[in-house]
């Protein structure tokens, strides 16, 4: 007769993404799972197969919960361009924020911590930054056909743009005691849009 799971996976998901988040993946051994999450290293095993599939369910768990909030702020009716600086400007909020210095952007440290050398997490950092310079592109587009920016402006390298400013902003927010460093750089790339 098969046993029941006496955990919740969801809520031991959002535990493990807390703790990979906080402490990085290299930082963050089985045995510190063990003990954060409260389950048998085989029930992690069984459920979430090995340190590194945990962790990929982790990143994915984190795209889900911040991706539909970016959207859903970009894609507004009306005017596109006050959202896109609204957007940009929380980007830099948060990262000089001390939660941000705290634990950054769990994307962004992965990208700097994993990507280089693992083919899987590159490829989902890709998707997530896809997530975010989709929509920036669509306001921009929305933004140029309702007037709102020049038409010399391309709208593709103006989101390509913000999407590298903004995992900057998350980068330097995570090491710098100067929340202006981010800010201010966060306001001279949206005078851009002007």
């Amino acid at each position: 007769m098969a046993r029941t799971k006496e955990f919740d996976p969801d809520a031991v998901l959002q535990s493990a993404l807390e703790l990979f988040w906080r402490r990085g993946y290299e930082a963050t051994s089985v045995a510190d799972l063990v003990e954060h999450l409260g389950i048998g290293r085989a029930s992690i095993y069984a459920t979430f197969g090995s340190k590194h599939e945990l962790y990929l369910k982790a990143m994915d768990r984190y795209v889900e919960m911040r991706d539909p909030l970016l959207l859903a702020e970009l894609s507004q009716p009306g005017p596109a361009l006050p959202a896109v600086r609204t957007v940009v400007r929380r980007f830099a909020a948060e990262a000089a924020s001390p939660e941000g210095r705290l634990n950054g952007c769990f994307v962004t440290n992965t990208a700097a911590e994993l990507a280089p050398h693992d083919p899987v997490v590159a490829r989902r950092v890709e998707i997530s930054w896809d997530h975010v310079e989709t929509p920036l592109h669509s306001a921009l587009v929305r933004a140029q056909a309702q007037g709102e920016l020049p038409a010399d402006r391309d709208p593709r390298t103006l989101a390509r743009m913000l999407l590298v400013l903004l995992q900057g902003v998350r980068i330097v927010g995570k090491a710098s005691s100067d929340p202006a460093r981010v800010q201010d750089a966060a306001e001279q790339a949206l005078a851009l849009l002007d």
